[in-house]
């Protein structure tokens, strides 16, 4: 009796301590969130931008982008449904609550660290580390995508605005080439890092873990890179589409080229996402004045992408941090 009297007392604290947990996630969130908008003078900026444009336009502009939104992070889901099936198979809306959930903790934490957090406590409880090597797996095919497409555009920008020497210029695409290469040949033999890993033996007592890592052929590798590459088009498309309308004198070339380049730098440095929109709208500006003068224009269309792709995103997955279950396998009903 007094051991089934324990369970019970033990499962309702379980229960409690959950609860303020995720209380404690969402209140956090919705704080950050609220610091960061209410002086946000970019947003402010973008308000002003559009206030003359006729109303049809605006929710044109808006719907779409915010369409591109949904598309992306559903893109997402079908790239962690994918991911994760090698370690549990989930259904296609628990991947999308996972993808949302993970936002909402994405806010506040370095590096978007947060993210696997909020996604892996949707697995059952000892399959949630391997989640997180599976996960990891598909951040890495988007950062070879960016690398790879933030190197070419960066040789183009080089070419284009910098009094460089020929010879110099051809080592900068030597190193390049060579950069690009080098993410392309680690991703598509991502099991060589299970091989390493299995050499010290500090680590290979873990082989449980991220033996997961030797699961991937290349043909399935292939694969998460092409959602990774439909992503990296829709999020793209949503700059082109905000730049081209705040910035019609803009070349749409140019556009391309210096958003491959924001991309980049954003994945080289560290950041919280709340307050990388500062880090994103000094490098647009630094990189777009080579193209444009509308450093205004180019802040808004930066600040609107960030409440669009971040911010909605985050309020929308607080709704899925209450059905998270820290301590034993989330309930699919």
């Amino acid at each position: 009796m007094y051991t089934q009297k324990a369970k019970i007392l033990l499962a309702k604290n379980k229960r409690i301590f959950s609860l303020i947990i995720k209380i404690a996630i969402v209140i956090l969130a919705f704080w950050f969130i609220y610091e960061k908008l209410i002086g946000h003078k970019d947003l402010k900026s973008f308000l002003q931008l559009i206030d003359l444009m006729p109303h049809a336009e605006i929710w044109l502009m808006l719907s779409s982008v915010i369409g591109l939104m949904l598309m992306n992070w559903g893109i997402e889901a079908l790239k962690w449904k994918r991911l994760i099936k090698q370690v549990e198979p989930i259904s296609l809306w628990l991947a999308i609550e996972s993808v949302f959930c993970g936002l909402t903790w994405a806010v506040f934490t370095p590096n978007r660290l947060g993210e696997y957090g909020g996604r892996v406590f949707f697995l059952s409880p000892k399959r949630r580390i391997i989640g997180v090597v599976a996960m990891a797996v598909g951040n890495i095919g988007q950062l070879v995508l960016t690398n790879v497409f933030g190197a070419i555009a960066i040789c183009i920008f080089v070419y284009r605005f910098t009094a460089i020497d020929h010879s110099l210029f051809l080592a900068v695409l030597a190193i390049a080439i060579a950069f690009c290469l080098f993410f392309i040949i680690f991703y598509f033999n991502i099991k060589w890092l299970n091989g390493i890993l299995l050499s010290m033996r500090f680590t290979r007592k873990y082989k449980k873990f991220y033996a997961i890592l030797a699961r991937y052929k290349k043909l399935e590798l292939l694969k998460i890179l092409g959602f990774c590459l439909a992503r990296y088009l829709v999020f793209s498309t949503q700059y082109f589409i905000m730049f081209l309308w705040l910035i019609p004198s803009i070349n749409f070339f140019d556009v391309v080229m210096l958003v491959s380049i924001l991309f980049f730098v954003q994945s080289s440095l560290p950041s919280l996402d709340l307050l990388d929109i500062g880090i994103r709208s000094i490098t647009a500006i630094f990189f777009f004045k080579y193209v444009t003068q509308e450093n205004t224009a180019v802040v808004a269309c930066i600040a609107s992408i960030w409440l669009i792709n971040i911010i909605i995103p985050a309020i929308l997955g607080s709704y899925f941090v209450f059905k998270l279950n820290f301590f034993g396998s989330h309930n699919r009903n």
